[in-house]
């Protein structure tokens, strides 16, 4: 792959994203608020939502999502057992883990003592007089002795069909360490892995090339059923939780970057941008795994020993971008109902959305479920979620590239605290760009 085709993939992405945002509202506005518009064309006649947005823009979309999918539990597993086989002292996998995992929970607590702190000053609140559009019933969340339990696959084989990835995560951590120190045999099948690793990431290569059309089905889609009506009505709401989850993702970011590794951190957010454009399209960080971890280890310099286990792990339980949604939503539901939180509800705001970022990391509509785990030990009212969510979906591209763009620097961090790093990749704004 050359340069040029390299630099055009990200301008072909940021095209694709601005025409499917123009032709979905184009589509929104040919609907008028109409469930179906038919054309009729004589001899042929088709509706418009039947046709383009549950058809074209629908199949068109869902085919992207799963082919980004299709990657996420082969890479993972193929590339972990690599990195964690790779390492011949276990002390420095347990060091890896309990950095990353002490780094992912600090910028969580940051993120969410950020957001609880720009909310009470902002107000966004306060005057709000919204009636519930819809009802919100959360699932149930596991406790966490039930969650260290579930970390523990009883059948790998169905874990990795389920895509239960904390579980994948911990047979490939076993499974790699098995091959470190099985001698000559160990060796053999490791080999054999990084040549499957190879073949991966030529097949991440393969898909991601036509990532513009999945990205255009995906924006065209999301712009032609958004409530803009919702978005007035929740401006400031809106607006605050997109500058907070800005504001943690360029200014907390960057200070890691600055003041822990050394690191320019300009240069992280230019070749993360790609990653970030990602992110966004599909609201899923299983979905960029496979992006974040070339990113990572080709663009940034990180070894894939650190990579293969940061990245996966951070997709499953760092949500940063999640957790600065909580706070400011809980700070405005509780504005909007009139009721007064103390400073100390607000510590255990903190700490709630803290662990439940953990988990809750394979539940499904996890931030909304989080939230209402947080709002319940507060004493606020979980029906309040249906205030927002008509805003949330758009929201959720946001907070999930500010939880890949985390994934990536606490990769960078745990990388270069290991000796693990190359600089000299990191500092290239070539690196990666050519096949």
């Amino acid at each position: 792959m050359t340069t040029n085709t390299k630099y055009n993939l990200t301008t072909r992405i940021l095209l694709a994203m601005a025409l499917g945002i123009l032709v979905g509202t184009l589509f929104k506005f040919l609907l008028d608020g109409q469930a179906e518009r038919i054309v009729d064309l004589g001899a042929f006649s088709f509706g418009i939502k039947a046709l383009f947005i549950d058809g074209f823009f629908h199949v068109g979309g869902q085919i992207f999502i799963a082919s980004l999918k299709m990657l996420v539990v082969p890479l993972v597993l193929v590339s972990l057992i690599c990195g964690t086989s790779s390492l011949k002292d276990i002390k420095t996998l347990g060091r890896i883990g309990s950095k990353s995992m002490s780094l992912y929970i600090l910028t969580t607590a940051l993120a969410i003592a950020i957001a609880v702190f720009f909310a009470t000053m902002v107000k966004p609140g306060e005057g709000v007089d919204m009636k519930l559009s819809s009802t919100f019933n959360p699932g149930e969340a596991p406790g966490i002795a039930q969650v260290f339990i579930n970390m523990f696959p009883s059948n790998p084989i169905d874990a990795m069909a389920k895509g239960e990835m904390l579980q994948i995560i911990v047979f490939a951590v076993l499974f790699g360490i098995a091959l470190a120190l099985s001698g000559d045999a160990g060796e053999r099948l490791r080999l054999m892995f990084e040549d499957i690793n190879t073949a991966m990431m030529k097949l991440v290569g393969i898909v991601m090339h036509f990532s513009p059309y999945g990205v255009f089905f995906l924006m065209a889609k999301q712009f032609t059923i958004l409530d803009l009506g919702d978005m007035a009505n929740l401006a400031k709401y809106f607006a605050l939780v997109i500058f907070v989850l800005l504001f943690h993702g360029f200014i907390v970011y960057g200070a890691f970057l600055t003041f822990a590794a050394r690191l320019n951190p300009l240069v992280f957010f230019s070749k993360m941008k790609e990653t970030a454009l990602f992110a966004f399209s599909t609201s899923s960080s299983n979905a960029t795994i496979a992006s974040n971890m070339t990113t990572t280890t080709q663009k940034l310099g990180v070894d894939n020993k650190v990579a293969s286990f940061t990245i996966p792990l951070g997709a499953t339980i760092n949500m940063d971008g999640t957790a600065i949604m909580q706070g400011v939503a809980t700070v405005f539901i509780a504005q909007v109902y009139g009721i007064d939180l103390t400073f100390n509800d607000y510590l255990l705001v903190v700490l709630t959305a803290t662990l439940a970022s953990i988990g809750t990391a394979g539940v499904p509509g996890v931030g909304l479920v989080m939230l209402a785990m947080v709002l319940q030990q507060v004493n606020l009212p979980v029906e309040g979620i249906a205030l927002i969510i008509g805003v949330d979906r758009l929201l959720d591209m946001t907070r999930t590239a500010v939880n890949i763009t985390g994934d990536a620097m606490v990769s960078c961090l745990v990388g270069k605290s290991e000796n693990c790093f190359d600089e000299t990749v990191y500092n290239d704004p070539k690196a990666g760009q050519t096949a």
